[in-house]
């Protein structure tokens, strides 16, 4: 009875760590975040002006960055822009870790979404062995007359960077389709399968449609 009693005691206390500790870190995370950005732009206003209000740095960041948008969305932003590239990529070090968190976002931000069709899991690298993919269209031309089958292109990403690896042919009906969007799918991959996607098909309730 002891022994039950301990056992329950710890699944729970494990069980609340489980759910308190992913908020907690959120919290103290963004709080971080926010704090080092009012004090990196609002110290310097605090010293130019009287009155201050909190929150003023972020409030100038977010403009600071809309500002920024609005200026690369043009001819003369994108000329700046792609020469700022250029002279960041003559860098050494600059270059590699610039490249990689540009390449990076661009496929959280933008790629992710309009780029890849679906996710799926294919039998890769060896039968018996499954690999997260993302379809990215369909093969046409030569390869789809010398197959005489329907070849679908599969992305299948690297862990933890999703920017670089490997695209494979597979004939359609060897994919395995999965409900989960391309962004959950992305951060599974980002995350080394430590965050896993709900199956949607066993939250549905009985007689729900998709």
């Amino acid at each position: 009875m002891k022994n039950k009693i301990k056992s329950l005691l710890k699944t729970y206390f494990i069980t609340g760590l489980l759910v308190l500790l992913p908020l907690a870190l959120t919290f103290w995370i963004l709080n971080a975040l926010l704090r080092n950005m009012e004090a990196l732009i609002g110290d310097p206003i605090q010293q130019y002006l009287e009155i201050y209000i909190p929150g003023m740095g972020i409030m100038l960041l977010i403009c600071l960055i809309l500002l920024v948008g609005i200026f690369a969305r043009n001819l003369i932003g994108r000329k700046l822009g792609h020469l700022g590239e250029m002279i960041l990529n003559k860098i050494p070090l600059v270059r590699n870790i610039y490249t990689s968190i540009k390449q990076l976002i661009n496929t959280l931000f933008l790629q992710g979404k309009d780029n890849f069709r679906g996710v799926v899991m294919v039998e890769y690298p060896r039968l018996g062995t499954y690999s997260l993919g993302f379809i990215t269209g369909e093969s046409r031309g030569e390869v789809q007359r010398i197959t005489n089958e329907i070849i679908v292109n599969v992305f299948i990403p690297t862990t933890p960077n999703p920017t670089s690896g490997f695209l494979l042919l597979f004939p359609e009906k060897d994919i395995i389709h999965l409900h989960m969007t391309v962004e959950e799918g992305l951060k599974m991959i980002i995350s080394g399968g430590m965050i896993t996607p709900p199956d949607r098909e066993v939250a549905l309730p009985p007689g729900s449609k998709r």
